[in-house]
């Protein structure tokens, strides 16, 4: 919706001051279809040529999270500390033995199912679950596990940048290749230099619609997306960085009720729930846990 308004808000400024100082659109409309065709048909066969078929469908999927936003709501933290309370308070309690059935199997097991958000997030569950198994093998050392864990989120997180990089590389091309789809037009309009100036100035103008459509399209469409999908991986990236932190104060030997709290400070301003408001959830977890069967 607000990628919406963006656009509208952009066109509307821009043809509009163009109309309101006697500009006529049929010189860019005219010019339109072709000058699109170059600039956007070159575009994206360079992208292709410079990337790799995932990168390329990734992209086209990162730009549906661009207009989407960050799949993250505060409810969605609040689950997510509630679940590694879960988590660790039964491997606290129980050991190896009582938490590998549930991280064998998450989408059976009593402590993931009420979070079915969090369960739709594979990537997260897998790497909540494949650090949690590693401490179920004598993986003890904090300070190893802080390293494989860092390792993990720095390979994850560049491979999520890659169809970010891609675009914005895409975006910064742009203006080249309007001036492209400019010189074209100019060594059209040089063809017919015979014709007369009505005619001739009718063809510049049009040459010139390539150069603004490139600086258009990269710095009001192609370039803002890429800017704000990078803020949406970031916002994607915290609740790894809270599993993480959760999963470490448990390795170091904390209260589990202090290991979610210092998580806690993780949870982006705007989303993180208060002291109290966490407590709360916790106090109904525990009572939750206790009704499971040992």
């Amino acid at each position: 919706m607000l990628n919406g308004v963006g656009f509208l808000l952009i066109l509307g400024c821009v043809f509009g001051s163009f109309l309101l100082a006697g500009g006529k659109m049929e010189v860019i409309l005219h010019a339109l279809p072709h000058e699109m065709m170059a600039i956007v048909g070159a575009a994206v066969g360079s992208f292709i040529v410079g990337n790799s078929l995932a990168t390329v469908k990734n992209a086209g999927k990162g730009m549906l999270r661009a207009f989407k936003g960050s799949r993250w709501k505060d409810s969605d933290y609040r689950d997510l500390l509630t679940l590694m309370f879960g988590l660790l308070s039964t491997f606290k309690k129980g050991g190896a033995t009582g938490i590998e059935p549930h991280l064998d199997n998450p989408k059976e097991s009593k402590l993931f199912m009420p979070y079915p958000r969090l369960l739709a997030d594979h990537h997260l569950i897998e790497f909540i679950c494949d650090y949690l198994r590693m401490m179920t093998i004598n993986f003890e050392d904090p300070h190893q596990l802080a390293e494989a864990m860092e390792n993990d989120l720095d390979k994850h997180h560049a491979e999520e940048l890659m169809p970010q990089t891609a675009l914005q590389t895409m975006a910064d091309g742009l203006p080249a290749i309007g001036i492209i789809a400019a010189v074209l037009g100019i060594i059209k309009t040089m063809g017919s230099i015979d014709q007369p100036v009505e005619v001739l100035g009718a063809m510049i103008g049009g040459a010139l619609v390539g150069t603004f459509l490139g600086v258009l399209l990269a710095y009001c469409a192609v370039g803002p997306l890429s800017s704000k999908l990078l803020g949406i991986i970031e916002d994607d990236s915290k609740p790894y960085m809270i599993a993480k932190t959760a999963i470490l104060g448990h390795a170091h030997g904390l209260a589990t009720q202090v290991a979610i709290e210092i998580a806690r400070r993780m949870v982006p301003s705007s989303f993180a729930p208060t002291f109290q408001q966490l407590e709360t959830t916790l106090d109904e977890a525990k009572n939750d846990l206790n009704a499971l069967p040992a």
